[in-house]
């Protein structure tokens, strides 16, 4: 089964309007709302932790938080901490993070690729109750166990965009994440990047796929993913306009690609977010 969600934007939105927007998505019946970290704006974990306080049942994913701006130590506390505050609602997500802010922040890595491969290997192993013990190029823990450990852990997400990286989400995370923009066929591309990476690691089972996809609804939406994405974004298949049925259909059409989860994203200028989470929970029950 598809999933199907939405985008809660931290560029158009400031951290108070995230309380309204989980709210509406909640009673919109929208399954899962996403966030992110950009530099240097809303917290991470702190917005997430709040939007699940605020809900019963939407599941939160966060697509993505920066892997050079925390030890990861404590980003398995975070997860850890919201996990069991929160049980399997979270969905956490990292990545490389700009690499221009991760410079002004004094945490640039010279092998992002080393850094991601390492972090998320030792992450992974931290929420499974392990002690560890390991000294890398960038990470290096001596015998640290999580003491309040987890029942089951979270999946955990990883963000690429170059097929070096695409390739190693699948093979040290349970998932990847995708940038918006990408025409159906490239999302189809990156998702066989993704799958060989994980089957040259010789894991089993497949990576969750989720991609992020602009979109736009009701009166005017052909015209606002234009803007957004240029004429050539609505010729084809980069963006999706139209009334939740449209939008569903075009759902599909990224799932028969192979993605896992289809996450809508509001373009820019978007009128009304409320209106657009209310017609992204109409699409989840359309998709459904």
């Amino acid at each position: 089964m598809t999933r199907v969600g939405a985008i809660f934007n931290p560029h158009h939105n400031p951290p108070e309007a995230l309380r309204g927007a989980v709210e509406v998505a909640e009673a919109a019946g929208v399954p899962e709302l996403w966030l992110w970290e950009d530099c240097f704006r809303e917290s991470a974990y702190a917005s997430v932790a709040a939007a699940l306080a605020w809900t019963e049942r939407l599941r939160i994913g966060l697509g993505i938080a920066p892997i050079p701006l925390r030890n990861v130590a404590v980003t398995a506390m975070e997860i850890a901490t919201i996990e069991r505050t929160f049980p399997g609602r979270f969905y956490p997500g990292l990545g490389h993070g700009v690499l221009p802010w991760m410079k002004q922040a004094g945490a640039h890595a010279a092998s992002p690729l080393t850094l991601m491969r390492e972090y998320i290997t030792v992450l992974r192993s931290l929420l499974a109750g392990e002690e560890v013990t390991v000294a890398g190029r960038y990470v290096t823990l001596d015998k640290v166990r999580l003491e309040w450990p987890l029942e089951a852990a979270p999946p955990v997400y990883a963000a690429g965009v170059g097929p070096k990286t695409l390739a190693l989400t699948g093979e040290v995370a349970d998932g990847a994440v995708l940038v918006s923009g990408l025409s159906v066929a490239e999302v189809g591309e990156r998702a066989r990047l993704i799958a060989d990476g994980r089957t040259a690691a010789g894991r089993d089972g497949d990576a969750v796929v989720v991609a992020y996809v602009d979109t736009a609804f009701g009166d005017g939406a052909r015209e606002r993913v234009a803007a957004a994405l240029g004429e050539a974004g609505t010729d084809d298949n980069r963006g999706v306009w139209g009334e939740p049925d449209d939008v569903a259909a075009a759902v599909r059409r990224f799932a028969d690609a192979g993605a896992d989860a289809v996450i809508l994203s509001p373009v820019q200028g978007e009128p009304d977010p409320h209106a657009f989470l209310r017609a992204t929970g109409e699409v989840a029950r359309l998709v459904d």
